[in-house]
């Protein structure tokens, strides 16, 4: 059970939220529009070059379906001019940008999530849980991930909310779906739904993971 041509309009969604998510990023660090378009490129088709590489996919999609990345490209380049329309409201409302960046991450986490843990079984890992798990996962998250260190920050995944784990849920759902034979539309919608609502919730109500409170603990200089 897979999905064929749907699949194209599937990512396609996944790859302007995240586009628009690397965007705002760099617009908020006051990137040129040159940093904007390429950190909006690389979050939105970065965690799907990752999930070819590791499957030992070559070339990766991105460079044998070029709509991707023009979609990327466009939607950067949309996203900046907006936000050059739209300057002053941004200057007046800080937090706006995080909220952007979170709903639209949430949007491309959920739908990477199942397009990548589809990519692993359709190319002959269905009977290996771990590797589909993890395939799905780390296309969710690995855009960002890139996109958070060219931003010179903390990838968001290492201590944001429930940013990983919403995408372990999603992959992990759809996983069993797929092998106890789930209709398709089903098993997509559902899990996708599920995956950006765990995340938008983590996000509005601040839950995440166990930590250790913070610590005033200097480093040993030498």
């Amino acid at each position: 059970m897979t999905f064929g041509k749907e699949i194209i309009i599937i990512e396609l969604i996944g790859i302007i939220a995240f586009a628009i998510s690397g965007a705002i990023v760099a617009i908020k660090r006051n990137f040129d529009i040159f940093g904007i378009i390429v950190l909006g490129v690389i979050t939105a088709v970065g965690g799907g070059a990752i999930r070819d590489i590791i499957l030992g996919i070559t070339p990766p999609t991105m460079f044998r379906h070029s709509l991707y990345v023009f979609v990327a490209f466009l939607t950067s380049c949309i996203a900046f001019a907006v936000a050059a329309v739209m300057a002053v409201k941004f200057k007046k409302n800080k937090e706006f940008f995080m909220d952007v960046v979170n709903f639209f991450d949430a949007i491309g986490l959920g739908v990477f999530a199942v397009t990548g843990t589809n990519t692993a079984v359709v190319a002959g890992f269905s009977h290996n849980p771990f590797l589909a798990i993890f395939v799905g996962v780390i296309t969710g998250i690995g855009g960002g991930m890139l996109r958070d260190i060219l931003a010179g920050r903390v990838p968001f995944v290492l201590y944001k909310d429930v940013y990983a784990s919403a995408a372990i849920v999603g992959a992990s759902l759809y996983y069993v779906m797929f092998i106890n034979g789930v209709n398709t539309t089903v098993s997509v919608s559902l899990t996708i739904i599920i995956t950006i609502m765990i995340r938008l919730a983590a996000s509005f109500y601040h839950l995440s993971l166990p930590r250790i409170p913070k610590l005033n603990i200097k480093d040993d200089e030498d």
